[in-house]
């Protein structure tokens, strides 16, 4: 009887399928956030096992939303790499901009729940305040999105006159002004 010690990093390449096949003939609601982590973690960080990580990031971050919205640094600050880093920055852009397309190209004021889904994924799990200017045409088309004032935890300092300066500039028929407030959970 031969016996053989198996590799646990090695191993988890039958898990890594299933959850490839889960996902696959599942959708995007097939896997729970820890197991979209892990997987995205594994595409990063080749044989090893990448499940205590991801479930230990969702935790010290505070779910899905937060920990893709982290910034470079923080995420750097708990210890994952730079390839790492980058792999969670491409899925929350790619989220973003999946999200955004959905307010392109047509009125705003005719799809508020793609406009609120989009500005609430990109500002909801930021830890400091945030001020976007969504400048609009006279067909209450997105022209342009701008962040204007990235603050702290508690303010973020805006200039009417520099948003005016820029809706002038851009030809803005409307604006849509937004910003969020930071929650902290201690």
């Amino acid at each position: 009887m031969t016996t053989t010690s198996t590799d646990p990093g090695a191993d988890a390449t039958g898990h890594r399928a299933r959850l490839r096949r889960r996902l696959a003939e599942g959708g995007p609601d097939a896997l729970l956030d820890h197991e979209l982590i892990e997987y995205l973690l594994a595409l990063a960080i080749p044989r090893r096992d990448t499940k205590p990580m991801a479930r230990a990031l969702l935790a010290e971050f505070g779910g899905l939303g937060p920990l893709l919205s982290a910034d470079p640094e923080s995420l750097a600050r708990a210890g994952l790499s730079e390839g790492v880093v980058a792999a969670l920055k491409i899925a929350e852009a790619s989220a973003l901009r999946l999200l955004r397309s959905k307010v392109q190209d047509r009125p705003i004021l005719s799809d508020w729940q793609a406009l609120a889904d989009y500005l609430r994924a990109d500002m909801a799990h930021r830890a400091v305040e945030r001020v976007r200017v969504l400048h609009l045409n006279s067909k209450n088309i997105l022209i342009r999105d701008e962040l204007v004032s990235e603050g702290s935890v508690d303010q973020a300092a805006v200039y009417v006159r520099e948003i005016i300066r820029r809706a002038l500039e851009l030809g803005s028929a409307a604006l849509i002004i937004v910003h969020n407030h930071p929650t902290w959970a201690f």
